[in-house]
């Protein structure tokens, strides 16, 4: 360790590699959950598919005619 003059406090340790720890930690549960989301979505559709069906493409719940 190292000494410390009388009267003098130590420098105050980085927190730099914390810092860096939790943005990985959360850029991986992130990206988790996006392939988590993915791979749903293609499970579903192999589903549907297997089960002999033709209509297994989402539907886009969007209007497409003017009024």
């Amino acid at each position: 360790m190292t000494d410390v003059p009388p009267g003098r406090s130590p420098p105050p340790a980085s927190r730099r590699g914390a810092i860096i720890g939790l943005v990985a930690a959360v850029a991986l549960v992130l990206v988790g959950l996006l392939v988590v989301h993915i791979l749903g979505d293609a499970g579903r559709l192999q589903d549907c598919a297997l089960s002999g069906r033709t209509n297994c493409a989402p539907v886009d719940g969007g209007s497409t005619h003017d009024p």
